[in-house]
């Protein structure tokens, strides 16, 4: 069965630099109508989940807690805070300084089969830029600054970081305005005061830390790390569920890891898992084969916390086979960001653009980089298990016409963020999402 999108937004982004503006897109709300297309179910740990598709057209983003709200014409308002990674430095590495956008929005669910034109299917989602916030800035990744006393035993005492922390890949809004986020090439976790001051930072297990060959710490991205930092971490995107379990990603056709981007919490051992190639706009192929939002459950999977896996010297596969004493995650695939019929539906498409010469417009190409999940409650009475899934592509500040640190560049293409909004069934996620918008 075929479900349906809801919602589409092209956040265009040619200008990059410290303090630079977003565009405005009118907001104008339309009632919704009833869902016309049957959606797809998938059954995990007895529970079924409901992708119901596409409701409207970054890097992490979230909702910022206190902002959601329905309106009385079925559209809904609230505001996204978004975040980028580390700045155009697809050639070498830049001086980013880290920063977090909040972006107001109004969403208009689109319900139809019909195909919306593609400046039509914008129109869903409405977004405004509001604000900036910047934050720690530093040229070296690879210096290390020294643990601060009591690192260890006391949660406020810094242990043993990398000075640059510019590549960003999880975040969290916490209701008084702090905010958790995530370092790839740590890969630590934050926590940011509103206004950007580093207030605590958690270290991960020694497994996942990278090490070099001499077992030094080496935060740098210029070469991989003999040990650890194997895939990217999204510590930082997830809610407090107990317990690290081993989640067996899904393999192309030619065995290669599909790996995963983003991780959201569901409820209680339950997690949606952003998993995908690198092709589409922006990416190494048009051809898009995977990319998905799908779930996994850690209920019966093995604690490997607190273990010898927790070392580097004990991988929990070696090469690449799975220890016998650990049981993985059961996954599942939910939410395929790629299906035709419903891009159509928002005028985009899965493939190598189409020219349609006589209106000079072209179809929208599915971004490649999918980085980002975000839920919302419908409040629909009759489906109180209903809830919208933000996700936001990151398009590496790739622009024609960018500034970066004041100086102008050419990358060859322009490649727009992208924001995409289902509405799925998630049974036990409700407690969750309401405590995360502050809606309890």
């Amino acid at each position: 069965m075929v479900p349906s999108l809801l919602a589409f937004h092209v956040f265009a982004i040619l200008q990059i630099s410290t303090a630079f503006r977003l565009p405005t897109v009118p907001a104008k709300a339309t009632p919704v109508r009833a869902a016309s297309s049957a959606a797809v179910s998938v059954s995990l740990g007895g529970v079924t989940y409901v992708n119901q598709g596409l409701a409207e057209l970054g890097a992490p983003l979230q909702l910022k807690p206190g902002t959601w709200q329905a309106l009385s014409n079925g559209s809904f308002t609230g505001t996204l805070v978004v975040q980028p990674d580390r700045g155009f430095n697809v050639i070498s590495t830049i001086d980013y300084q880290a920063r977090r956008h909040e972006l107001d929005f109004v969403l208009t669910p689109y319900y139809d089969s019909a195909d919306l034109t593609f400046a039509a299917a914008q129109k869903t989602f409405a977004l405004t830029y509001k604000d900036t916030v910047l934050e720690t800035s530093g040229l070296d990744p690879s210096a290390i600054r020294a643990a601060m006393s009591g690192a260890g035993t006391n949660p406020l005492a810094d242990p043993q970081m990398p000075i640059a922390m510019s590549m960003r890949e999880g975040l969290v809004a916490n209701a008084d305005g702090t905010y958790w986020t995530s370092d790839e090439y740590g890969p630590y976790i934050y926590l940011f005061s509103a206004d950007g001051h580093l207030i605590q930072t958690i270290q991960p297990p020694q497994a996942i830390l990278p090490f070099d060959s001499k077992g030094n710490l080496n935060f740098t991205a210029n070469v991989d790390p003999a040990t650890g930092r194997g895939a990217k971490p999204s510590q930082a995107s997830q809610s407090p569920s107990s317990g690290n379990g081993v989640v067996p990603l899904p393999l192309s056709s030619s065995g290669k890891v599909e790996a995963t981007s983003e991780i959201h919490f569901v409820s209680e051992g339950v997690f949606l898992c952003l998993a995908r190639d690198g092709n589409g706009h922006g990416g190494s192929g048009d051809k898009i084969k995977y990319k998905h939002a799908d779930l996994f459950s850690i209920a019966n999977a093995t604690d490997i916390h607190g273990t010898a896996f927790d070392s580097p010297s004990t991988p929990v596969a070696p090469k690449g086979k799975l220890s016998k004493t650990i049981t993985p995650a059961t996954y599942v695939s939910f939410v395929d960001y790629a299906d035709a019929t419903q891009l159509a539906r928002f005028g985009l498409h899965n493939g190598a653009l189409l020219i349609f010469i006589a209106t000079q417009t072209t179809t929208p190409l599915l971004d490649a980089k999918w980085e980002s999940l975000a839920l919302a409650p419908v409040g629909d009475s009759s489906a109180p298990d209903d809830f919208f899934l933000f996700t936001a592509s990151d398009n590496d500040f790739l622009s024609t016409q960018g500034v970066s640190l004041g100086v102008p560049y050419n990358a060859g293409e322009d490649v727009d963020n992208q924001f995409l909004v289902f509405r799925v069934t998630l049974p036990g996620a409700s407690a969750n999402v309401k405590k995360a918008l502050g809606l309890c």
